[in-house]
């Protein structure tokens, strides 16, 4: 097992295994899975975290001592492998499991698979892969972008429909539109309500400025002009098309969301805890076009080593309370 060191683009075979067997032989013990991480997480070379410090030396514990500040350095430190009490060759199963799934597994699932203890375990181990599935940094959509809002959630007898629907998620969504057809990257996040205060930093923290930003009208666009897109609002109502005609891209992703949801999570998943399955949803749909499912284990774990740890106790938590504390900070 080898991995280039001059990074063009990940090799089959050579940067990652192309099939199950492949992969049981890399990865037959943890000695061979910290290796691999190694390599991951300092390409170019071991780099202490304390001194940045390039030189070191692997003591018999399996940690990297600094030659500079004496420092011993893990390589599952800060990542989201850290404290783990199972085994790494475990996690890597796990990892190999969800990404080798067409449309990814459900905690029940993985559980069974693995063997693992509970069911806690696999659902937390879920959501950390989750986290690391959103690249820090990552370009920001260019080109020609819909931008709508879609409600996730089950149907509530009685109550509200449209924007003002309760009990329910408001995701907004933003997709690249290619010219004359197809589709590019997406992005998505849950919002608190559609207001502008909501939307427009959603639209500036994933979009170009001076990229057409197409929108229905509702006014909680109004202002994306003065922050420096090309605004095109369309409105519906004078329209003779329905909205799925006018904005076919975000209301084709709203549906295959929504099915997905619905088909490999039983829909059982909690506003608090949606914006973890947005970013699976985004992490596969952005590399739809990859044939090589072995790629898309490369890039989770990848991502996984520059990924910062996540508790139990803040998965359980969810992002929505952060977002709702911020929320009242904000009004």
């Amino acid at each position: 097992m080898g991995m280039s060191q001059v990074k063009t683009h990940p090799v089959a075979g050579t940067d990652y295994p192309r099939t199950l067997q492949e992969f049981d032989e890399w990865f037959s013990n943890d000695e061979k899975c910290v290796q691999y991480l190694q390599r991951l997480r300092w390409p170019t070379g071991f780099c202490c975290p304390v001194c940045g410090g390039n030189k070191g030396w692997e003591m018999a514990t399996g940690l990297l001592r600094c030659s500079m500040c004496k420092h011993k350095a893990s390589v599952i430190a800060g990542t989201i492998f850290e404290k783990t009490r199972k085994p790494l060759r475990v996690w890597f199963q796990a990892m190999w499991y969800v990404t080798s799934q067409k449309f990814g597994g459900n905690a029940l699932g993985l559980k069974r698979i693995l063997g693992l203890g509970s069911y806690q375990t696999a659902w937390s181990w879920l959501h950390k892969m989750r986290k690391a599935m959103v690249r820090p940094g990552r370009d920001q959509l260019g080109g020609i972008v819909e931008i709508d809002e879609t409600l996730v959630g089950g149907v509530d007898k009685g109550g509200k429909r449209g924007r003002g629907a309760e009990r329910k998620s408001i995701v907004v969504i933003a997709l690249e539109i290619h010219d004359p057809k197809g589709y590019g990257r997406v992005r998505m996040q849950r919002v608190l309500d559609v207001s502008g205060n909501s939307l427009i930093p959603f639209v500036q923290s994933v979009v170009l400025p001076g990229t057409e930003v197409r929108t229905d009208c509702w006014g909680g666009y109004n202002t994306l002009a003065e922050c420096g897109y090309i605004h095109k609002a369309t409105n519906l109502s004078d329209s003779e098309d329905p909205a799925h005609v006018v904005m076919p891209g975000v209301h084709r992703i709203a549906s295959l969301l929504k099915r997905w949801l619905l088909g490999t999570h039983q829909g059982a998943v909690s506003s608090k805890h949606m914006d973890y399955y947005l970013d699976e949803y985004t992490f596969r749909f952005n590399r739809r076009a990859s044939k090589a499912r072995g790629l898309l284990f490369y890039r989770l774990l990848q991502q996984a080593v520059t990924t910062s740890p996540l508790a139990y106790k803040e998965i359980v938590h969810g992002r929505a309370g952060e977002k709702e504390r911020q929320g009242q900070l904000n009004g």
